[in-house]
């Protein structure tokens, strides 16, 4: 694998989290500045709600970013899946339309198998452009930690760049914001002797990881 910039790398992940913040954080703004001026009793009732929404998914997204990019779990090595599952499943609400189906047979796992378990789950969310399921498995066997993430819809669209990073097949010049997290992942299955793959196939997406523990 080309060895990419540790400062590059932060940096395009910090692209990510400020593109993916700038939506529900302007909606916030411009919910404010309507409230400001609005004297109509039922029109500020929906701005209120509005302000909600963009509130909810703003905490949501950084939720997902403290586990999926962060540090979060303190000195620990494994974070309990409780804490994955509920930040998917707010993920999954604010995106709709996705019936998500769980088969969780771990109660805690280590903390780079929790960021590729949030990444793929993330990853399956936006190719169901037009929604779909979402179908999230892991478990520790045989010392390893294995993930395996089914999005199938009736379509999907997912830039087969992102798979290229996965797999450690992308070159650190072509790297961008929109593979960051995936070459991420590639980096920290390299790290643990594991791998990462995908399939993409008419409906379906997968994901699939290994990563030895310890």
């Amino acid at each position: 694998m080309n060895e990419t910039d540790p400062l590059d790398l932060a940096s395009l992940l910090c692209s990510r989290l400020c593109h993916d913040l700038l939506s529900p954080v302007g909606a916030l703004t411009n919910g404010l500045e309507l409230l400001a001026d609005e004297r109509d009793p039922e029109m500020r009732q929906r701005c209120f709600e509005l302000l909600e929404q963009s509130a909810r998914i703003s905490a949501d997204k950084l939720k997902f970013f403290r586990l999926a990019f962060g540090a979060a779990g303190g000195f620990g090595e494994s974070v309990p899946v409780d804490e994955a599952k509920s930040v998917i499943e707010a993920l999954v609400g604010d995106a709709r339309r996705v019936e998500l189906n769980w088969a969780l047979a771990a109660d805690r796992l280590p903390k780079g198998a929790v960021k590729v378990l949030l990444n793929f789950a993330q990853m399956g969310i936006d190719a169901l452009v037009r929604g779909g399921t979402l179908d999230v498995g892991a478990e520790s066997r045989g010392g390893a930690s294995e993930i395996v993430v089914r999005a199938a819809g009736p379509r999907i669209a997912f830039d087969e760049t992102i798979g290229k990073a996965l797999e450690g097949k992308l070159a650190p010049r072509e790297l961008s914001s929109r593979t960051a997290a995936a070459h991420m992942l590639s980096l920290l299955a390299d790290q643990a002797g594991g791998g990462l793959q995908y399939m993409l196939s008419d409906g379906a997406l997968v994901l699939g990881a290994v990563l030895p523990e310890g």
